[in-house]
């Protein structure tokens, strides 16, 4: 059986998870690329202003002009950690669009890589900030249960696809 035979044969619940986990990828995408921009703005995410104010016990605008060469340094580490986001979401988004769909069962287990990301920023920022941990928590949800429903395509035997793909 081809992998577009596979594909049309796939149960829709699986086609519309599967669309879930490309939007949820989308998602990761347009937060870093959010996270950039503020970056290059300002020098700090709006969503990071109150973690950094609870942290610093001063507030961002403050402390840029109180101390600018440790802003500066703090936006060089926003800015590393926007790109290393932004790497696992081209990543995250190239596996499900490709080996994910065609059941490859490492591509399943590779996106359960962005769990450490999405789990250590909602214990970093989301700690801090009630707000941020709401949001954040649709990420560290939606995965893995997206990935739940999606593993009978790529663990069970009578699929003939669990394999090697």
């Amino acid at each position: 059986m081809t992998v577009a035979v596979a594909a049309e044969r796939r149960p829709r619940y699986l086609m519309v998870t599967w669309a879930l986990l490309l939007l949820l990828g989308a998602l990761f995408l347009f937060a870093s690329v959010s996270d950039l921009a503020a970056d290059a703005r300002t020098g700090l995410p709006t969503d990071h202003a109150a973690t950094f104010a609870q942290v610093a016990g001063i507030t961002w605008q403050s402390a840029t002009h109180a101390s600018p060469e440790l802003t500066q340094y703090i936006t060089l580490l926003e800015v590393a950690y926007a790109v290393h986001e932004l790497v696992f979401a081209i990543l995250f988004l190239l596996i499900v669009a490709i080996p994910f769909r065609r059941c490859a069962r490492w591509a399943w287990w590779a996106c359960w890589v962005p769990m450490a990301a999405n789990l250590t920023y909602s214990l970093t920022f989301g700690r801090h900030d009630p707000k941020v941990l709401v949001y954040s928590l649709i990420a560290d949800v939606a995965l893995p249960v997206l990935l739940l429903v999606q593993a009978p395509a790529f663990f069970n035997r009578q699929t003939g696809r669990a394999s090697a793909a």
